[in-house]
């Protein structure tokens, strides 16, 4: 098709250029909405139950013996925001390594889920908490304490993960 041809079939007919019936669509489209029920949660005394696949705030997975990540620092490398801080430090324990410092800037984290699908050890995740409220910028920078989450709490979260990875 040349470009003459072209420009022929994309020219508009007289009710085209009227935009009547479009606006009459849209009308109808309005009309049809306003009727149809209505889904409203009044949020703080109805809490929203997040499925599997909501990526609520990043937390650490803590197992019985402690917590699971190795401080690769691959989730820090791959944030794209800079919110992961991770220093490893050397164990004696069955693993070599284990994260002496790991922080996450709240402020920063933009809910990407990298840093969960980048981990060797599925030890970060996305957990279903989504009630994120700081006072000062200080609070929003969470320290490793403030992350370990039990493996009981995130098991779902961690099935999603096995299924669709």
């Amino acid at each position: 098709m040349n470009i003459k041809e072209n420009i022929e079939s994309n020219r508009l007919n007289f009710w085209e250029k009227l935009y009547l019936p479009e606006i009459a669509k849209g009308m109808a489209s309005t009309f049809k909405a306003m009727f149809e029920p209505k889904f409203t949660r009044s949020y703080p005394e109805e809490k929203m139950t997040p499925s599997p696949s909501f990526r609520g705030r990043p937390v650490l997975v803590l197992e019985e013996d402690g917590e699971r990540c190795v401080a690769c620092g691959l989730c820090s490398r791959v944030c794209p925001a800079l919110a992961i801080e991770v220093q490893a430090a050397e164990t004696d324990r069955d693993k070599e390594r284990y994260p002496k410092l790991f922080e996450i800037n709240m402020l920063r984290c933009i809910f990407c889920a990298y840093c969960e699908e980048v981990c060797p050890e599925e030890a970060i995740v996305m957990s279903k908490d989504y009630e994120l409220v700081f006072t000062s910028q200080e609070d929003a920078i969470l320290p490793k304490e403030k992350l370990l989450v039990p493996i009981e709490e995130l098991q779902d979260r961690l099935e999603w993960l096995r299924q669709y990875k």
